[in-house]
């Protein structure tokens, strides 16, 4: 799960939850004491929602059919893809619209974490969370994150089976996106 999936599953909760779920993959180790209360259990709640998704059959199946050699890489390929079908379906919803202008809200307003600190100006100024709705757009967010990586850009040589296997990582996405969601109801923890 990315940046909006991540806020579409925290985004009954407080602000400061919302935010923590935006900001979690910036945030390293397990002491969250500096941060406000309902952002370190926004962060708690990124990271096991991820480790959830990571497990689902959907999502190692995907990852199965990935290239060999980039295979490795495939996991952060997917929660891009993730994204674009959540966007895509989704895109014309008020509700989504509404969500999208108070991720944009709360990242413009706080300061994010230094792993992140240099892509979060340009997430809002760039408009990536409706972008995904374009395939291309999130494959060009692949190889982008790539770009970042040391070595060869192994996401960016994902981007041909990301485009030959749509239908398929389509399907994973239709099975893992209400089982999520399934899961996070009969955890009965709710968003602070």
């Amino acid at each position: 799960m990315n940046f909006l999936a991540h806020a579409w599953l925290a985004r009954r909760g407080s602000d400061d939850f919302l935010y923590g779920n935006l900001i979690a993959d910036g945030v390293k180790g397990s002491d969250l004491g500096d941060w406000p209360d309902a952002t370190a259990v926004g962060i708690r709640h990124h990271r096991r929602v991820d480790a959830w998704v990571d497990r689902h059959p959907s999502v190692l199946a995907a990852r199965h059919r990935a290239p060999r050699a980039q295979r490795r890489y495939a996991a952060i390929a997917l929660d891009l893809v993730w994204d674009h079908f959540l966007s895509r379906d989704t895109a014309a919803m008020a509700e989504q619209q509404q969500l999208v202008e108070r991720c944009y809200r709360l990242l413009s307003a706080r300061s994010a974490p230094a792993r992140l600190e240099h892509m979060v100006p340009s997430l809002v100024a760039h408009d990536w969370l409706r972008g995904y709705a374009d395939f291309d757009f999130t494959c060009r967010a692949v190889a982008g994150i790539g770009r970042r990586l040391s070595g060869p850009n192994r996401l960016a040589e994902l981007v041909p089976w990301l485009y030959d296997d749509y239908a398929a990582l389509e399907h994973d996405f239709q099975r893992l996106w209400p089982a999520v969601h399934a899961a996070l109801e009969s955890d009965g923890r709710r968003p602070a």
